[in-house]
C-alpha cells in the first residue's frame, strides 16, 4: 500500500507540473512587486467608472491594458461568510489596480482524507504561510479586465467573460510570464488567467475584444451544502458571485470600451459547468435591467452534471463533517458558528472533506446542487423543460477526460468492485442493477479503455483504463452529447458546434487529458495548429456567434445538429468525425439519466 501511495504522490506532482502551463517569460513588462501609486504610474491607462471612481491599470509590452482586482462585491467575511454576495456600491476614489489580485480560498487537497501524501500536502496548503505566499484571501470577490491598449470608452467591443475551472474547489492556475518572473523572485501568485496572447490574436484578425475574468468563491466557501444552508437561502453562492460579476460587466464594461450587449460566456471544466448553470440560473432568466447578460456560450469540458438536492443525505454529510471538524457541533446555530470562526480554522474545516484529487475523485463534496430558488432543478431537467437561456454555443471535450480522475482507485480489480465504488460514492439514487448495467457497457478490456486508441498500454492497475473511460464519459464526454441532444430537441433553432481534442495523443498514462487545452487556448506555448485554430474559431464566434464567420483560414465547422459531427483537433490539423462512439454506453446513460445523479 505504501508503494502505491508513493506512486500516487509522484503522479500528483507530475500532474501539478502538467497543469501549470508556463509560458516562456519575456523581460518583465511591469516594475517589481510592491506598492503602486498614481505618482509612480502617471502613464498607466485610466478608466472613469462613475463620478468618484477612477481606476488606474497596467500597460504591458504586449500592447495590453490590464485592470486587476476591481471589487464587484463586499468582502465576504464575518457575517457575510457563507452568504450571497452583497453588491459593491461605494465610490472607489482614485483606485490603483494591484499587480496581482488575491485568489479566493482553495481546496488543493483534503488534509483529513486520502493517502498520507495527500493529507500532508493538504495540511501544507492550509497553512497561513502557503496561503499568504500564493496570495489567497477570503476577501477576493474581484474582476479583472484586459483590453488592447488604445481602446477607449465607446469602442463597443465584444466581451469574452471567463469563468475558471478546478472542480469547484481550486483555481486551475495558468502561470503568466509576469507571474513566473515574480514567483522566481518572491513566490508571488495570482488567479489571473492572462489573455494577452489571445487578445493579440484578435488584434491580428482585426477583431479586437475585451476579456473579463471573475473571481468567485469555491469549495466550502462557495458551495457549502446542507439543510442549514438551504434554510438560510445561502446555497450556490459561488454561482451567485459569478452572476453578480456579470451584472458588474453590464453596468461598467462600456467605460472600458466594451459592449454589454455582446457578452459571450466562456469556461473550462467547473467553469464550463458554471457556464451552463448561468444559462439555467433562476429558471433560465438571464435578464438584468431589461437586457440579456450574455448572448453566447463556450464550454470546454463541462455542461450538465445531474445532481441531487442541496439538502440530500450526501450533501448533509458534508456539512455535518465540516461542522464537527470546526468544533461547532455542540452549539445550536451551527451556521452562525461557522461564520464566526477565524479564517484559518474555517479553511481547515471546509477542506477536511474528500477532494477531487482523491479516491472519491469527481464525486465532488462541493458542487452546484438544486436548491429550488437559484438552481431550481437538476441541470438535465432544466434543459429538458426548456428552463435555460438558449444561446448559440461551442462545446467540446478532451479525448481522455477521465484519466486524471482514475489515478487514485488502484484497489479496483474487478467489475464488482467498480460497481460497488460507483454505488458508494456516486449514484445513491440508482439501483445496483442500473449501476451494473452502466458498467457492463464498458468492456473489461484494456484495449477499449482510456487513454483511447493505445491498445494494451497504459494499464497502471487492472481497472484503470475502464474506469477512466467511464468517469470521463459520465462527467464530460457523453454528458456533452446528452446535453446537445436535449437542447436540440427543446430549441432546434439555436445552433451549437462541438469538438473533440486529440492533440496530446501519446502522452503516457494520461493521453489528451482533462484541462490540457487551457494552455493551448490561452498561450499556445509554441506556434501550433490547435492553438491558432481554436483561438480563431472562438474569436469568430465571439463576434458573429458562428465559428466560421470572420477569418476562414481553417476547416469549415458544421453545426452539430446537421450531421452530429465533431471537429477533431490533432497536433497538425483537424478533421470532422461522427459523434457516435461508445453508443451503447450513451444509450444507457440517456435512458437512465434521471437516476444517475451525483
Amino acid at each position: 500500500m505504501a508503494v502505491y501511495d508513493t506512486m500516487k504522490g509522484l503522479i500528483l506532482l507530475c500532474l501539478g507540473l502538467l497543469g501549470r502551463a508556463v509560458a516562456v517569460p519575456p523581460p518583465p513588462p511591469w516594475p517589481p512587486a510592491g506598492t503602486r501609486t498614481l505618482e509612480d504610474h502617471d502613464e498607466s491607462p485610466t478608466v472613469v467608472l462613475e463620478p468618484g471612481s477612477t481606476i488606474t491599470g497596467l500597460a504591458n509590452v504586449f500592447g495590453i491594458d490590464t485592470f486587476t482586482g476591481i471589487p464587484y462585491a463586499e468582502p465576504p467575511i464575518g457575517n457575510l461568510r457563507l452568504k450571497p454576495p452583497k453588491k459593491w456600491t461605494k465610490p472607489l476614489g482614485n483606485w490603483v489596480a494591484p499587480l496581482m489580485a488575491p485568489s479566493c480560498p482553495q481546496m488543493f487537497f483534503s488534509d483529513k482524507q486520502g493517502p498520507w501524501i495527500s493529507q500532508v500536502m493538504g495540511a501544507l496548503a492550509n497553512t497561513p504561510l502557503f496561503q499568504d505566499a500564493f496570495l489567497i484571501d477570503e476577501d477576493c470577490l474581484t474582476i479583472t479586465v484586459q483590453r488592447p491598449t488604445g481602446i477607449d470608452k465607446g469602442a463597443k467591443l465584444p466581451v469574452l467573460f471567463w469563468i475558471f475551472g478546478g472542480g469547484f474547489q481550486v483555481i486551475n492556475r495558468i502561470m503568466t510570464a509576469w507571474e513566473f518572473w515574480l514567483t522566481m523572485r518572491q513566490l508571488g501568485a495570482t488567479s489571473l488567467y492572462d489573455a494577452s496572447l489571445l487578445i493579440n490574436q484578435g488584434q491580428s484578425m482585426q477583431m479586437p475584444f475585451i476579456f473579463v475574468a471573475v473571481n468567485y468563491r469555491t469549495g466550502g466557501f462557495g458551495f457549502m451544502p446542507g439543510r442549514e444552508i438551504h434554510r438560510d437561502g445561502s446555497a450556490n453562492i459561488g454561482l451567485r458571485d459569478q452572476r453578480m460579476g456579470l451584472e458588474w460587466v453590464s453596468d461598467n464594461i462600456e467605460a472600458f470600451g466594451g459592449d454589454p450587449e455582446r457578452v459571450v460566456l466562456w469556461g473550462e471544466s467547473a467553469g464550463a459547468i458554471s457556464v451552463f448553470d448561468q444559462m439555467g440560473l433562476y429558471g433560465g432568466n438571464n435578464m438584468y435591467k431589461g437586457k440579456r447578460l450574455f448572448r453566447g456560450a463556450i464550454m470546454n469540458s463541462g455542461s450538465i452534471i445531474p445532481a441531487d438536492p442541496v439538502d440530500c443525505p450526501k450533501a448533509q454529510s458534508v456539512y455535518d463533517m465540516v461542522v464537527a471538524v470546526a468544533g461547532c457541533d455542540k452549539v445550536r446555530d451551527t451556521l452562525h458558528c461557522l461564520r464566526q470562526l477565524p479564517y484559518e480554522k474555517f479553511l481547515d474545516a471546509a477542506n477536511s472533506v474528500p477532494g477531487i484529487l482523491s479516491y472519491t475523485s469527481v464525486a465532488l463534496s462541493y458542487l452546484p446542487r438544486p436548491d429550488g430558488r437559484v438552481l431550481t432543478r437538476s441541470p438535465e431537467m432544466l434543459v429538458m423543460n426548456g428552463e435555460y437561456a438558449a444561446v448559440p454555443m461551442i462545446i467540446g471535450d478532451q479525448e481522455d477526460e477521465g484519466t486524471i480522475f482514475a489515478l487514485f482507485q488502484y484497489n479496483l480489480s474487478s467489475t464488482a468492485e467498480i460497481v460497488d465504488y460507483l454505488q458508494e460514492y456516486y449514484f445513491h439514487g440508482a439501483s445496483e442493477a442500473t449501476v451494473r448495467g452502466l458498467v457492463a457497457t464498458y468492456p473489461d478490456d484494456p484495449t477499449q479503455g482510456s487513454p483511447f486508441r493505445t491498445d494494451i498500454w497504459n494499464v497502471i492497475y487492472p481497472q484503470f483504463k475502464r474506469l477512466a473511460a467511464l468517469l470521463g464519459d459520465i462527467s464530460f464526454t457523453l454528458a456533452r452529447r446528452a446535453f446537445l441532444d436535449a437542447t436540440n430537441i427543446v430549441n432546434p433553432g439555436v445552433p451549437s458546434w462541438s469538438y473533440l481534442n486529440s492533440y496530446d495523443f501519446g502522452t503516457p498514462i494520461l493521453g489528451t487529458f482533462h484541462a490540457a487545452d487551457v494552455a493551448e487556448v490561452f498561450y499556445g506555448p509554441l506556434p501550433s495548429y490547435p492553438a491558432t485554430a481554436t483561438q480563431t474559431y472562438y474569436i469568430n464566434f465571439l463576434y458573429h456567434l458562428n465559428p466560421n464567420n470572420g477569418s476562414n483560414l481553417f476547416t469549415h465547422w458544421p453545426a452539430w445538429a446537421r450531421d452530429r459531427q465533431l471537429m477533431n483537433f490533432h497536433a497538425l490539423g483537424s478533421e470532422l468525425i461522427p459523434d457516435n462512439f461508445r453508443s451503447q454506453s450513451y444509450d444507457f446513460l440517456w435512458s437512465n439519466i434521471g437516476s444517475l445523479h451525483f
